[in-house]
């Protein structure tokens, strides 16, 4: 006995399991074009703050430089006072 083909009609009836995984793929999908996108958010956060902490360490240099050379010059201020 062979087994009875199925009807024209259930070839066209939508496979819940399929439905299922197809829509499971999708979601999958745009998790992982959300993954991508936040790495490269993530990278390009990580080079900004980089860039930021060397700027500032620039700028504490060039302040620690300009409050020397103001502190240098009251003291001559205050020779030259003194003496004069």
């Amino acid at each position: 006995m062979s087994m009875p083909e199925p009807l024209q009609s259930d070839a066209f009836q939508p496979d819940p399991i399929r439905e299922e995984v197809g829509a499971l793929n999708e979601r999958v999908d745009r998790l992982l074009d959300i993954v991508h996108r936040l790495q490269e958010e993530n990278r390009s956060l990580r080079l900004s703050q980089e860039q930021l902490a060397s700027e500032r360490a620039g700028l504490m240099a060039r302040n620690e430089q300009a409050r020397s050379r103001v502190e240098a010059m009251i003291q001559r201020l205050k020779a030259l006072e003194h003496s004069g």
